[in-house]
């Protein structure tokens, strides 16, 4: 249980950190924000390890979480934006 907890928690301050380093507005609630940095982290982990970076078992890196957040935050924002034109 403490597990979900702290992937939870580590999941919103990285998806706090992916919100500031992006510009512009991105309305997001604070659970879309975990969402979004749990993604970001796991889609680091699968990617880092199919492509070697990371061994079975290894953190994925926060920097690489935060990048991979970035990137599924504008993939929403350049979604949103054909769904609004």
């Amino acid at each position: 249980m403490l597990h979900i907890l702290w992937t939870i928690l580590i999941g919103f301050v990285i998806g706090l950190v992916a919100r500031f380093l992006k510009p512009g507005n991105d309305k997001l609630s604070l659970l879309w924000t975990m969402v979004l940095g749990v993604g970001g982290s796991l889609l680091a982990k699968y990617v880092g390890q199919s492509l070697g970076w990371y061994d079975e078992g290894e953190p994925a890196g926060f920097i690489a979480s935060v990048l991979f957040a970035i990137l599924l935050l504008a993939l929403y924002a350049a979604l949103r934006k054909k769904k609004g034109a």
